[in-house]
Order: C-alpha cells, then structure tokens, then sequence
C-alpha cells in the first residue's frame, strides 16, 4: 500500500470543539483521553462478543491497556487489545475530525444491549488532546474484522498527516507519543504515574505502566542478578528492557459498583482511607445506587472534623464510567455537601462537558435533588433508629446540616425537625423539644451563648435561676439562626446578653427612680456623653452590672464585619445598640450611690465606677489592649484601697 497525504478535515462546525479541547486547564489530562480511548475500543470489542458479532473473540478474553514511557527515546504509547481500526476507520475516525465514532457505534447498537450507552467515544476529539504534550502522534492499529490489514497513521501536529501500512500483528492500537521539549515532565516516572493514577484509578480495563529502562541500565541490573565468578557478561546495547508492572495501576471494580448490601464497613472504611488518604474513619456513608430516570452510583462519606468550619474543605470526585472528570462540580453536587468526601460515578454526565452545559442539563438538576433527598434521609434514618448515634455525630455533622439548610429550602424542610441544640449542660435537643420544656422560664424565646467564657456571668445568673441555653460558637451560627428565624415564625433567637429576661429581676423598689441618676452619674465618671445607662433589681446580687446590647443591632453587625469589614459600617452607625444595666440589688451599687453624695470620696467613686464599668464590659466582649491595661493598673489600687 502507497503512503497516502492529506489534510484532516476541518471545518467551522467543528473548529472551536477541537480549540476548547486544547485548551484544557490541566497538561495532565491528554492521559485520560488516550486511555479512556483505549478502555472503550476493549468495551466495544467486549460487547459485540457478547453479542455474537466478533467471531472467534470471547468476552472473557485478557483484555488490557499499557502505557509504556521510554524516557530516552521521548516516547509515551497507549497500547490496547481492543477493537481496533481498519484504515477506512481511521479515515473516519481520525481524518475527519468532525465525526464521531461513538454516535455511529451506538446508533447502530442501541437496540441491542441496554448498557451501549456506557460508550463514552473510542477515538473521538478527545484523541487530539495528545497534541497538548506531542510534537508527533503516531498509530498503528489492526481490526478485529477477519483478514483486516494493518494501518499507521502520523500527525506532526497541523492539518496534513500520512497513512500507510502498518505492522502491528495483534489486534487492538498502539498510539505513540513524541514528547515535546515544553512536555517532558512526563516522560518521568513518578508523574505519568500520578497523573494515571488520578484519572484511570478505576479504569473498567486493566491498566499498566511499563518503564523501559536504557540498555545500560538493564545491563548493570542483569549483572547484579546472574554474574557468577569467572562469567563474562555479554551485553546487547541495542535492546532495552522493559520494566513491566507487577499489578495494575487501577482498581476496576471499585467499591461504588457493588450493591450496597454486598458491602461491609472495613470495606467502606478501607476504600475512604485509599481514596482520600485520610487515616481518620468516617462517622457513616450513604451509597448511592440509582438507575432510572439517570444512572448514579457512588458513596459519600460523612468525615470526622478537626477544625473549624471555615477551615473544612470536602472532596467529592465526579467520575463517567470508572474515568475521573472533576472534584467538586457544584453543578452536578449539591454546594454545600461538598464539604463531604465521595466519589459518584455518572454516566450520563459527558466526560468533557462545559459548566454552561450542565446548568442548563435537566437531568443534573434531579440528579443534584436526588442526592439531597437521599442525605437527608440517611441523617433522618439515624435521627430516628439511633437517637444516641445521632447526638454524638452531631458535634461533626452540624456544619453540613446548618450550611445545607440556608443553601436548599427543601433540605431545610426536611431536616428542621432534626436540627439539634446543644444545651449548657451538654445534651441535646430539638428546637421544638428545648421550647416546650423552657416556655415557663423564657417564653418562646431561646437564649443562646457564643463564648461560655466570656459569657460566664450572664450564664451564671441563669443558672442560679434554672434556666437553661444553647450553645451556638461557630460563625456559620449567625446566618443560620436568621435563616430558621425567617421560615418559623414561632422560633426567636437572642444572645444571652441582649436582654435580661424577666425571670431574672426580682419585685421591689422600683429601680427606674436611680437609672437617671446612676446614668448621669457614669457618663460623668467615664466621659461619655453618649453612653446609655439604666438601673434594675437583678436577683443576682454578685453582680454590679451588665452590657446589653440588641440582638438584632448586634446581628447586623456581624454581618457587616463578615462581609464587609469593620471599615465598611457607617460611623455612629450601632453608637446606641449596648445599654449599661446596674444592678440597684448589688451591694457595692448601694454603696457607690452613697459616696457619689460625698465630695471626699470622689477619687474612690470614679475607681469604682470605671471597673463596674469594665467588669460590665468583659463579660460583653473582650477590652482593647489600653482598656485591659486600665484595668490592671485600677485593679492593682482597688486591692490596695482594701488592704488599707
């Protein structure tokens, strides 16, 4: 046979296809795309044994790929033994890049086999990705078609290539890689492996890497293994050696393909400590199994946490039939369970495939629903058959619960009857459950704590009181709690120094006569003109006085300072949001009423009322570096003012 020249055929349709797939983010992608290839020329083959359409080939044949890299020689080939090509396919196939095999494939198939869908496109434009790291692409390939002849195919990278003969005597491709200089990162070991071993860990065919070694090297290693005393080594420099693969490079039935009642927990747990080096094992999984209206699998796994949520980063691993596409497409998973670890393998889902694309896919926004429903009621399952279970996973699981629910309404009404709080005293309840057995003391109010140390002393008069409160210390809290608020009516929130509950104050003289007094009183002493200052009968007598400040004046706040910085709050903008309580039940406010009235006194009331007013102040929030120093120094007189 001649050698035949040409150009491919390219035409405007098909251009920017064949533009995007250059430009891939990742070098290390052009692996995939040769191996993927290679799995679905086996998978063709495979299937038309199985129908009766390839003779004197069985299914049960095997079938592998190999990736040999020859480092010298700055080659990579992506070898298989499936299907193959005639040239008239390659013509096809290669030469007219518009077309794709796999359509053909499967329209004429369909009929067939219930699974030819799995055909994810043998030799279509994926292929060209090889020009991303190749300065030259060669292909030798044989049919599986009786008395088919050998062909070769070369491409150095424009429109025009050559054909001819091949010589490849087994069925199935060989396609050579002449590595650029830009590219040679490849060619080494340790990289080309771990660039397979992330896209084609579960490849559904085994997979090899085989090194060749350069002859030199194979020499010495042939010495050390055979030279006996007196043996002349003979050495042939013109053949090098290759260094085969003891096992494969993937793990073709991957745990997610197994019915989910064939799986153990050590084989759930040994799958999550392989995929994610993760050394911790999870709290429990959901395996995913689902075939109509679309086709998942997978298994999501919920992990324990070590930090704070700001600190959390998932993994879920997208994946079409065995072939790594992505982490975390948040088009496909649900945003906020990619903060969870997983991989889901669909099918229907292209393995390359724009983000515009599955935005607008029906079927990934039920798929996206379907993943939600199937969380939910996993976490439901165990919030009703193991209440115990459930209460010490929370610590783990609040994070996605809460986050989940201000990012999907209809997880959040799935799962409000679940959410729990976390009580001072450290069990846990459900919202419903905390109202009903708090409504005497507080109402339909739930008191909250974000800091127990800072707070302690708000916390103590509520104790002495019995009453009780959450615990809500994370920031994810602050947005949550408004979010529940603005679905249920019925549920109000409030930090425990944002008001004194009634509970907390006792009958008797009415305290409002001295809070003119007092307030004039402290904005002498403090200098503060603007500063807000009213008198109640705390029956906590220990305590002088507390900072209160608007629930909701405070929520925007911390919303400002979240999103915005503190820079971006108008000036003045929460001046009036903290009111100073004095306590009139308080000892030392009885006496510091009685010296304000003598003039002799006046040093010893001004020292009393800046620590009454910064003792107020810390149990609010921290004092800035010269107001705790302030404090230290006050302090300091106070203990020698007592000890005279």
């Amino acid at each position: 046979m001649s050698l035949e020249k040409g150009n491919l055929s390219i035409n405007s349709e098909n251009i920017m296809p064949i533009i995007k797939k250059w430009l891939y983010s990742d070098t290390d992608i052009f692996i995939r795309e040769l191996v993927s290839n290679a799995s679905d020329a086996v998978t063709k083959l495979k299937k038309l044994a199985q129908m009766g359409d390839a003779p004197g080939v069985s299914p049960d044949e095997n079938y592998r790929i190999d990736v040999v890299v020859d480092k010298a020689n700055r080659t990579i080939e992506v070898v298989d033994n499936g299907i193959g090509m005639t040239a008239e396919e390659v013509r096809t196939y290669i030469n007219q890049i518009a077309f794709s095999g796999a359509n053909e494939f499967l329209e004429k198939y369909k009929d067939a086999s219930e699974q030819s869908g799995e055909i994810i496109g043998h030799f279509g434009l994926g292929f060209y990705s090889a020009f991303m790291v190749a300065e030259r692409v060669e292909i030798d390939t044989l049919s599986y078609r009786e008395g088919a002849q050998a062909a070769s195919w070369s491409c150095e990278g424009g429109v025009e290539y050559s054909m001819g003969e091949g010589e490849r005597s087994r069925r199935g491709t060989t396609v050579t890689l002449h590595i650029g200089e830009d590219s040679v990162e490849f060619l080494e070991e340790y990289k080309l492996r771990q660039a397979l071993r992330k896209y084609c860990g579960f490849m559904p065919v085994d997979t090899y890497l085989e090194v060749v070694k350069p002859p030199a090297e194979a020499a010495d290693n042939s010495a050390d293994d055979d030279q006996e005393d007196g043996d002349e080594i003979v050495i042939d420099d013109s053949k090098p050696e290759v260094k085969p693969e003891a096992k494969p490079i993937n793990d073709k039935s991957p745990l997610w393909l197994k019915a989910p009642n064939d799986c153990t927990d050590e084989e759930y747990k040994e799958f999550y400590h392989k995929v994610f080096s993760d050394f911790s094992d999870p709290l429990f999984w959901i395996h995913l199994n689902m075939d109509y209206p679309f086709r998942l699998k997978g298994i999501l796994y919920f992990p324990r946490l070590k930090n704070e949520l700001e600190y959390i980063e998932g993994q879920v691993k997208l994946y079409n039939n065995q072939v790594f596409v992505a982490d975390n497409i948040k088009e496909v998973i649900p945003e906020f369970l990619l903060l969870l670890k997983g991989t889901l393998d669909c099918p229907d889902i292209p393995l390359n495939v724009s983000r515009s694309f599955l935005q607008n896919d029906g079927n990934v926004s039920k798929m996206s629903g379907y993943i939600t429903r199937k969380v939910a009621d996993k976490l439901l399952s165990i919030f009703k058959k193991d209440r115990e279970a459930y209460d010490g996973y929370w610590g783990d699981i609040s994070p996605f619960i809460k986050y989940g629910c201000i990012k999907d309404r209809d997880f959040y009404d799935k799962m409000k009857g679940a959410i729990l709080l976390k009580t001072l005293s450290g069990s846990y309840s459900t919202i419903e459950d905390f109202k009903e057995a708090n409504k005497d003391k507080t109402g339909e109010t739930i008191y909250y704590v974000s800091n127990e140390a800072q707070q302690a002393a708000y916390i103590k008069m509520f104790r002495e009181e019995g009453m009780d409160a959450v615990i809500f210390a994370t920031t994810l809290d602050n947005p949550f709690i408004s979010y529940v608020e603005s679905y249920d009516s019925s549920v109000r929130f409030k930090r425990i120094d944002s008001e004194l509950s009634g509970t907390l104050k006792e009958e008797g003289e009415d305290a409002n006569a001295q809070g003119e007094q007092l307030q004039t009183l402290f904005r002498k002493l403090l200098a503060n003109d603007e500063l807000k200052v009213t008198a109640e009968n705390i029956k906590a007598s220990g305590v002088s006085a507390v900072m209160l400040q608007s629930e909701q004046g405070r929520r925007m706040e911390e919303m400002s300072k979240m999103f915005g910085g503190a820079a971006a709050l108008p000036p003045g903008m929460f001046a009036q949001e903290t009111t100073l309580v004095v306590n009139t039940n308080s000892p030392i406010v009885k006496s510091l009423i009685q010296l304000a009235d003598d003039e002799s006194r006046g040093s010893d009331v001004e020292i009393i009322a800046k620590q009454i007013y910064d003792l107020a102040q810390m149990s609010h929030k921290p004092l800035d570096a010269d107001g705790m120093a302030a404090f230290i120094e006050r302090s300091n007189k106070i203990l020698e003012m007592a000890l005279k």
